[in-house]
């Protein structure tokens, strides 16, 4: 056995069909096209959102702004909100806890507004300047 020897398997090998040669072939003339018009000639395609000239509808929607997917994760919390709080460590956890911010959360930010009278101790939320001189103010911490 020589490699110039192996044939495939019989009805194993399917053979391109020759188009446009002939009559006789059964694809001859229009080579299976059709008759005239855009798609029986060379080069003759429509792009996948062509409405036939009318305005397609991707131009007819109106534009939209854009809403970033971080900002579902992301929550501001106010000091009159920890002041309504009766623990004095809060944390992501017990923000949670009291439904103070939603379960999705990941990041917290603690904002200046309202006024905030007890001592408390922040563990690993965000703090604005203004927020922070008024827990150290009062003498709570941010860690």
């Amino acid at each position: 056995m020589r490699l110039n020897n192996i044939l495939p398997n019989k009805d194993a090998k399917h053979y391109k069909k020759r188009l446009g040669r002939g009559i006789g072939s059964g694809s001859g003339k229009t080579a299976g096209r059709g008759h005239k018009g855009q798609k029986s000639r060379s080069g003759g395609f429509n792009k996948i959102c062509f409405e036939g000239g009318q305005m397609p509808l991707y131009r007819r929607l109106p534009k939209r702004g854009f809403k970033s997917i971080k900002c579902f994760y992301k929550t501001e919390i106010r000091l009159s909100d920890l002041q309504n709080l009766n623990i004095s460590e809060i944390d992501i956890f017990t923000l949670k806890n009291a439904n103070i911010i939603s379960k999705f959360t990941r990041v917290v930010r603690v904002i200046l507004s309202g006024n905030l009278s007890k001592k408390i101790i922040i563990k690993g939320l965000k703090v604005t300047k203004g927020a922070k001189i008024a827990i150290e103010k009062i003498g709570g911490s941010i860690m």
